[in-house]
């Protein structure tokens, strides 16, 4: 049965003369042009500063730095080491090292040399962050220049405090590394959740849907049936995505292939149960579009796609907790920049796999809500009928009685 209703379902997509075409050319024209054509600004960078000098001139530093808008400063690790692990479990942005004797050199007339290393899977946040900070610490250098020009040493070089920059995870600061996973997560969405639910309405405008009701067939299997093809495409799709990635700008994933797919299957399962569900509350196609529109919106902005959730208000971070975007997005930068495994995309896995359970239970009971109050229509519909078909041939019939009785 479920053999035939898939051959259906994917002979009205090919059916279809400009889908089809559609399914094939917008990922070839994202891919191609949103990685060049997004840039954001970025604000409140998460920085850890490692003070090994603890004198008059780094607290003045960590105070000035702390102060400025674009940073906030979450913590002051013992060790740089430390610091470097704050990156890595993503609770810090930079780890700026201030080394030991910076009063002392710049009181002696010497260079000092300050560490900056950046979280640069955002290639974007990871420079403008150093950038940001250089600024600042050269800013701090005019000053402590113009508080005490006799710091000036005796060959007359001006004493200066450089930085040594260092990129992690994405040392060119290459930024179509931090969107392209991102933007293949947004065709996933679009493919698997927005497509079948304008499917699904669009039975239901026919009239098909009730007729289907009415059969034997299960529910489980009609929805699956309806499901399965865009995810057959979702799977296709992705796979080009990656070809393409990889031939136009040199990019392949530090991580297994087969940890992306593993977190496509949990992720297409929330989408797809999303979709659902708008689409039993939906009589019309115009009535979906705009509800799905509205909905995709809100979830690619606040998924962190283009601006960093870090850098969002505080009111629009609480709202993305319950965004399941943001945590495939996330999980998605893991594998292709960190190389991240199974157990430490646990907590994303989790995460969606709590979304798609929701999203699937709430559609399977709101469609049978809806498909039994269909049912009933049509079969009351259906009986209406019958009764005014054997009402119309039992008024004919008696009619030709007459007519018949009269010629005799």
């Amino acid at each position: 049965m479920i053999k035939f209703l898939i051959e259906k379902e994917f002979k009205q997509l090919l059916r279809n003369s400009f889908l089809p075409k559609l399914i094939l050319i917008f990922p070839c024209m994202i891919m191609l042009l949103m990685p060049w054509a997004v840039n954001m600004e970025i604000k409140n960078i998460r920085l850890n500063i490692v003070d090994n000098d603890h004198s008059a001139v780094s607290q003045r530093l960590v105070n000035k730095i702390a102060a400025s808008t674009y940073f906030h400063l979450t913590e002051v690790p013992a060790s740089y080491e430390e610091g470097l692990r704050n990156i890595e479990l993503g609770t810090a942005d930079i780890v700026m090292e201030i080394p030991r004797h910076l009063e002392r050199d710049w009181m002696n007339g010497r260079d000092a040399h300050i560490l900056v290393a950046a979280n640069s899977v955002n290639g974007t946040k990871g420079g403008l962050g150093s950038s940001y900070l250089t600024a600042i610490i050269n800013g701090y250098a005019s000053e402590l220049r113009s508080e005490r020009p006799e710091a000036v040493s005796v060959s007359g070089i001006i004493p200066s405090i450089r930085i040594d920059t260092q990129g992690l995870f994405n040392p060119n600061l290459n930024y179509k590394l931090y969107m392209i996973p991102a933007l293949m997560a947004m065709l996933l969405t679009l493919i698997c959740g927005f497509l079948p639910a304008l499917n699904v309405v669009s039975e239901k405008e026919v009239g098909t849907i009730e007729q289907i009701n009415v059969t034997p067939v299960p529910k489980f299997t009609f929805i699956l049936a309806k499901l399965l093809p865009y995810w057959i495409v979702g799977f296709i799709v992705l796979t080009l995505c990656f070809v393409l990635a990889w031939l136009l700008y040199g990019i392949v994933p530090v991580g297994h292939f087969s940890m992306i797919y593993l977190l496509v299957i949990f992720f297409v399962l929330v989408m797809s149960g999303f979709g659902l569900v708008i689409s039993n509350y939906s009589a019309t196609m115009q009535q979906s579009m705009f509800v799905m529109f509205f909905f995709m919106l809100i979830l690619m902005l606040m998924s962190g796609l283009f601006t960093p959730i870090s850098s969002m208000p505080e009111w629009a971070q609480a709202i993305t907790v319950f965004n399941p975007l943001k945590y495939f997005i996330e999980a998605m930068r893991m594998v292709y920049l960190k190389g991240s495994g199974l157990v430490d995309l646990l907590p994303e896995i989790g995460i969606l796999s709590l979304f798609a359970v929701f999203f699937n239970s709430w559609a399977v009971i709101s469609y049978r809500k809806e498909s039994s109050a269909a049912s009933d229509v049509y079969k009351r519909q259906f009986s209406v009928r019958n009764i005014l078909f054997h009402t119309m041939k039992h008024i004919v019939s008696s009619r030709v009685e007459t007519m018949c009785s009269k010629s005799v």
